[in-house]
């Protein structure tokens, strides 16, 4: 397995808000997760990273070698539910901290399948040739609004409610996950990453990323280039490919 990633605060941000983590499993198991935090400098920060800790602690504890893809995804929503409620905790227990949240996408690529589970705007995408799919769909008002045809998803793009998203892991009790199987095929990459990349860098720019330069160049290209276009957010690339 090939896993590469990158943070980075951007050009207008004082404190950097997105965290990942990434690992290698027993039997040539990756994972990794990426959450973008929210609720003042402090909040989010705290927010994604005991979101990315718990996700890590659940995920390296319960794995197991030749797991059922029933049982992997157990195991993922089991992480990201015991994330939520780690969050929200902190998030009544301090008035500071009130209000807090973070998106969460996590993904397992076991025996050539991707198992994603998300919450919120951070995506999960397939990359191989030209060819770039979007595997998860926005948790937010404007995804909302393109699937009830008020916007197109040009307009949406440039929409001053673009960054408001309808779900978040930590600011309510409960978290509804949305989740999906993918199989995956050689030389297939999975990008996982954060609104500060897809804000500020095309679809198409991906694949040519990918195509054009060493794999273990992707993450650093692809945040380059975000920064480059304007970097108004924090950014944060991980790909995993075989």
């Amino acid at each position: 397995m090939k896993i590469v990633a990158k943070t980075d605060i951007g050009k207008k941000r004082s404190t950097n808000q997105d965290s990942y983590v990434t690992g290698e499993l027993p039997g040539s198991v990756a994972w990794a997760v990426v959450c973008d935090g929210m609720g003042g400098a402090a909040g989010g920060s705290i927010a994604s990273s005991t979101a990315v800790k718990v996700i890590s602690e659940k995920i390296n504890s319960a794995y197991r070698t030749g797991m059922s893809p029933k049982s992997i995804k157990n195991m993922i929503m089991t992480a990201i539910t015991a994330a939520n409620i780690s969050v929200y905790d902190m998030s009544k227990a301090n008035k500071e901290l009130e209000g807090m949240g973070t998106t969460v996408v996590c993904c397992v690529v076991a025996d050539g399948v991707a198992y994603i589970a998300h919450a919120g705007d951070s995506r999960a995408y397939s990359i191989k040739g030209d060819t770039v799919a979007q595997l998860t769909k926005d948790h937010s008002v404007v995804q909302a609004l393109v699937e009830t045809g008020k916007l197109t998803q040009e307009q949406a793009k440039s929409h001053p409610r673009k960054n408001l998203i309808t779900r978040a892991l930590g600011v309510e009790e409960n978290i509804k996950i949305d989740y999906c199987e993918y199989d995956m095929s050689e030389n297939e990459v999975i990008l996982l990453c954060t609104d500060g990349l897809t804000n500020y860098v095309e679809n198409a720019e991906f694949s040519e990323v990918i195509k054009n330069n060493s794999y273990y160049e992707i993450a650093d290209l692809l945040v380059n280039m975000a920064n480059e276009n304007g970097g108004g957010d924090n950014i944060t690339v991980v790909a995993i490919s075989y």
